[in-house]
């Protein structure tokens, strides 16, 4: 889902949406476009949009809705909020192939196969979608975005005359399971994505839905039937490669997340026996362990109650990332804690053990990343709730 910087909004302002009256000739083409991962998070998915070509009107179109202006008013704390507004941008079609090509990401197009009447409505549709009073709208990766626009708007213009089919695309899948296959496991990204969505991701899905992805897109498309003169025919007419690119893939760092978590992990099983065996605590350290799974907590808590994000509620991630921790870190820098933080530190393991259950169930998916850290919290909690020194 191509999140490009409106580089463009120059070129938007000087090119004014065309009369509705204005009709294509024989010769115009109505075209899905998918264009290739990019290097960034944002680029992982592809992207889709909207061609529509006619040589006799020397139109070549692109119809993008995966533009946002990050000048736009309260921009970070509406996409903070989940109330992130996108635009329809509609411009030369030159101008989207080239920032294509500069980025090395392979596009293509299927052309629809339509009579006159229906590519007529495409047009028509799009121009007065691109109105500046109806450009925007409030943006959901997963149930309103660059892709699923496409489905919707086809299934709109054309009514019961497509006939959508999965193909050979396996269904019974989740959001999770589908986006996980776009990014590699072991990333920044993807810790932070699974780490923040909550358990509606990991619900099963039909093929429509995977839609929200460019890639089936174009595969839902390809093997789709559309009615024409009473007749079912294929909806893609044909397909053209116009960028050939080798697919780009998002680099792992050094400094991964397992790596990092592993070193963190180490480090603190370490300090746990060096602890168990001089019969000490290294409150510095619980302080800091506590107190940064709570910050963690509170992001969960804030993106699932204080945001109108549809992915976020019922994050099973606060089981180990648990918001009461922040308090609880300033309470264990004393030499003897009160006696209920035994019970506590007790309660805790409990929650670390239904994690396990509810991966297995598929329940949620959470980050693979995490088991180093998992395994730590596991025992310095074990260690706390039998060797904390109490009143």
């Amino acid at each position: 889902m191509q999140i490009k910087h409106l580089f463009f909004l120059f070129f938007l302002g000087l090119i004014k949406p065309v009369h509705a009256q204005v009709q294509l000739s024989v010769y115009s083409e109505v075209s899905i476009v998918t264009a290739g991962p990019g290097t960034e998070l944002y680029e992982a998915f592809g992207h889709s949009a909207i061609r529509i070509k006619d040589p006799v009107l020397q139109l070549d179109l692109i119809y993008n809705y995966g533009m946002f202006d990050f000048d736009q008013p309260n921009f970070y704390s509406n996409f903070t909020k989940g109330k992130l507004l996108y635009k329809l941008a509609r411009y030369d079609f030159k101008y989207f192939l080239a920032s294509n090509k500069k980025d090395k990401r392979w596009v293509k197009q299927q052309v629809l196969n339509l009579d006159q009447q229906q590519k007529q409505a495409y047009f028509i549709y799009l121009e007065k979608n691109a109105l500046p009073e109806n450009a925007t709208y409030f943006y959901d990766p997963y149930f309103n975005n660059c892709a699923t626009k496409l489905r919707d708007i086809t299934a709109e213009i054309l009514g019961n005359k497509v006939d959508f089919k999965a193909g050979n695309v396996e269904e019974n899948k989740s959001f999770r399971q589908l986006m996980n296959k776009e990014i590699p496991w072991n990333t920044w990204g993807s810790f932070g994505i699974n780490l923040a969505l909550g358990s509606k991701l990991d619900t099963k899905r039909d093929f429509k839905n995977y839609m929200y992805l460019p890639d089936y897109v174009h595969t839902v498309f390809e093997n789709s039937n559309v009615t024409i003169r009473n007749q079912p025919e294929n909806l893609v007419k044909r397909e053209d490669i116009l960028l050939d690119f080798k697919e780009l893939e998002q680099k792992i760092s050094i400094f991964n997340p397992f790596l990092v978590f592993s070193v963190i992990s180490l480090f603190g099983l370490f300090i746990t026996y060096k602890d168990f065996k001089n019969k000490k605590r290294t409150k510095w350290f619980d302080f800091t362990l506590l107190f940064s799974i709570g910050i963690l907590g509170v992001l969960i808590v804030f993106l699932w109650f204080f945001t109108n994000h549809s992915t976020t509620p019922n994050n099973f991630n606060f089981l180990w990332a648990f918001a009461p921790n922040l308090l609880m870190a300033f309470l264990v820098l004393k030499n003897q804690p009160k006696k209920w933080l035994l019970f506590y530190f007790k309660f805790l393991l409990i929650l670390l053990i239904l994690i396990p259950v509810l991966w297995i169930l598929e329940i949620q998916l959470f980050p693979t990343s995490i088991i180093p850290l998992l395994i730590l919290l596991c025992v310095r909690y074990l260690f706390l709730s039998t060797n904390l020194k109490i009143k």
